[in-house]
């Protein structure tokens, strides 16, 4: 479990920082049926976006799924989707997949362009304020700023002139303080999006048809899911906290009822804290986290409320 700088988190909080999301997979939409077409793609209702505006979205298989967690962005005549960098190909299969008479076309810009992610207060310097988007990333609001990557050296020192850049670990302690799942750590093909808290940012159940939709409305209906999206904080900050280590009731003989899937060194508690899964039913109180290597030693973990820091 790594630890960021202190003063720089610290300095983060008070005025902002740029994350470099760079790497995401970025595809553009284009053709004047991109609108209608995405949006009986996608949880959210695209139709309401305007250019300069961003909306999260999920992409779900006709069992209500997981195929990606996005970000779209509207511009005047483009959509842009960004997707972590592991669903490059998968996500662009499945959407071209469901192009029949559309006139639309998806076009993959990962390569050619550069993506920054100014969180607030930090904004671009004036010349960056025709390409940028509002957007909420990091539980925080904040803008996205798009620039093709030929023409970012040239502009890279004014863009972060000034401006906190965060490394890895520090844009990962952020998203685990505020309680955002990510591809990979805590969504994967088998997840639902209410088991990860999705419901409340990327869903819009007032919208028309798209894949998924069924499944998504009946799981709203039921009012529950089987496992849910939980924040956990270690009860010594001396304790190591690992992905992937099961969770168990205090001196129960039992099978793990939890999973930590993301872990980090939160300055604001000066403890471990860890995103993870917890059965629906469980208790809140007296979870053990027990390695099942034998190696690490068992960690006395307490629910949480997501997110962490507001």
């Amino acid at each position: 479990m790594k630890r960021g700088d202190p003063h720089l988190y610290r300095d983060c909080r008070q005025r902002g920082a740029v994350v470099d999301l760079s790497g995401r997979t970025q595809l553009i939409l284009t053709g004047p049926d991109r609108v209608r077409y995405l949006n009986g793609q996608v949880t959210s209702d695209v139709r309401k976006l305007r250019p300069g505006q961003t909306q999260m979205a999920c992409v779900t298989t006709a069992k209500g799924k997981l195929c990606a967690d996005i970000c779209i962005t509207a511009q005047e005549d483009a959509l842009l989707v960004d997707a972590e960098p592991g669903l490059r190909e998968s996500l662009l299969v499945r959407l071209e997949r469901y192009i029949v008479a559309d006139d639309v076309t998806i076009e993959d810009a990962t390569d050619g362009q550069t993506l920054l992610h100014y969180i607030g207060p930090a904004t671009p310097p004036a010349s960056g304020i025709r390409q940028m988007a509002a957007s909420r990333r990091f539980g925080r609001d904040g803008c996205d700023l798009r620039l093709p990557r030929k023409d970012f050296a040239a502009a890279q020192e004014s863009l972060l002139a000034g401006q906190i850049v965060l490394d890895d670990t520090l844009a990962e302690l952020l998203r685990i303080e505020a309680g955002i799942p990510r591809w990979g750590c805590e969504l994967d093909e088998n997840t639902l999006p209410p088991e990860a808290g999705l419901d409340s940012t990327h869903i819009d159940y007032h919208k028309g048809c798209y894949i998924g939709q069924e499944v998504i409305s009946r799981l709203r209906s039921v009012g529950h899911v089987n496992r849910q999206l939980t924040g956990f904080l270690a009860g010594s900050a001396a304790a190591a906290l690992e992905p992937g280590t099961p969770l168990f009731a205090a001196g129960a003989d039992t099978p793990p009822i939890g999973l930590l899937t993301s872990t980090g060194y939160s300055f604001t508690f000066e403890m471990p804290i860890a995103l993870g899964y917890l059965k629906r039913g469980s208790p809140a109180g007296g979870l053990v986290a027990r390695p099942t290597d034998a190696i690490g030693a068992p960690v006395v973990v307490t629910v949480r409320q997501l997110p962490f820091v507001s």
